[in-house]
C-alpha cells in the first residue's frame, strides 16, 4: 500500500510543487491545506500516515497544528519543511511533536527519504539541526524536574536499553540495525515495544525519555 500523505503550505505553487514531487514518487497525496484549520479538518477526514507542513502558515500556526494533529492521533508523523532555520521554531516544532524538520533549500531527494523515513518511525534532521535537539534535551535532562519524570518507569530488556542508547545517540534504524548487525525490522520492532512499554507516542520522545536517564552517555 502506498504511503498516505498530507501537505499544508499557504503557498500555492510550493504546495502544488511538493504534492507532485511526492506523487510522482509513488506516493498517496490524501489532502492539501493551506491554513491551519484546513489541515485540521482535512486531517481527521483523511487520515494522513504523515503530513509535510510549513510553520509560517495562517492561524492555528504550524506548531499548535502539530501539536494538535499528534494529539488526535498518536501515530501521525509530523514533517515540517519551513523556511526557517532558527533554534526556537525548531525547538518549538520538535516539543509539539514533530518527527523531522527540513529547511526548504532540502532537495527533492532529500524531502522524499525524508517522507519514508519519518513514516517508518525515524527523526529527520536538516543537518546541524540534529544536534541543536539533542543539546536542548541534554539541557532539559539536567533540571531538577527531570531526575523524577518517569519514576515508575518499567524495565526493558537489554537488548532494548541497547537499542534506546543508539537512538539517543540520533543514529537512524539503518544505522542502528548496522551496528547491532539486527534487521531494519529487528530494530523498529524493539523501539515499538519500548515506546508501548513507556506509555510515549514517538521517537521525539523516545529520545528525550533516553537523554533524562543518562544513556546517551553510555557506550
Amino acid at each position: 500500500m502506498s504511503l498516505k500523505v498530507m501537505v499544508v503550505d499557504d503557498h500555492p505553487m510550493w504546495r502544488d510543487g511538493v504534492a507532485r514531487d511526492l506523487t510522482e514518487a509513488g506516493l498517496e497525496v490524501v489532502a492539501t491545506a493551506s491554513t491551519g484549520t484546513e489541515a485540521l479538518t482535512r486531517a481527521k477526514a483523511t487520515r494522513p500516515e504523515v503530513v509535510v507542513l510549513d510553520l509560517q502558515i495562517p492561524a492555528p500556526t504550524g506548531v499548535e497544528v502539530t501539536a494538535e494533529l499528534v494529539r488526535d492521533d498518536p501515530a501521525v508523523r509530523v514533517l515540517i519543511l519551513s523556511a526557517s532555520g532558527e533554534q526556537d521554531d525548531v525547538l518549538q516544532a520538535v516539543k509539539a511533536g514533530a518527527t523531522g524538520y527540513l529547511v526548504k533549500s532540502a532537495s527533492r531527494a532529500e524531502l522524499l527519504a525524508a517522507v519514508r523515513r519519518v513514516a517508518e518511525g525515524d527523526t529527520v534532521f536538516t543537518p546541524g539541526l540534529a544536534g541543536l535537539v539533542l543539546g536542548e534535551y541534554r539541557r532539559l535532562s539536567e533540571t531538577p524536574a527531570a531526575a523524577s519524570s518517569h519514576p515508575d518507569a518499567p524495565r526493558l530488556t537489554e537488548r532494548e536499553t541497547e537499542v534506546l542508547r543508539l537512538v539517543a545517540k540520533g543514529l537512524s534504524y539503518k544505522q542502528i540495525a548496522e551496528r547491532l548487525f539486527l534487521s531494519h525490522r529487528t530494530v523498529q520492532n524493539h523501539v515499538q515495544n519500548t515506546l508501548r512499554k513507556l506509555q510515549l507516542h514517538n521517537r521525539v520522545q523516545l529520545v528525550r525519555y533516553a537523554i533524562e536517564q543518562g544513556l546517551d552517555e553510555e557506550l
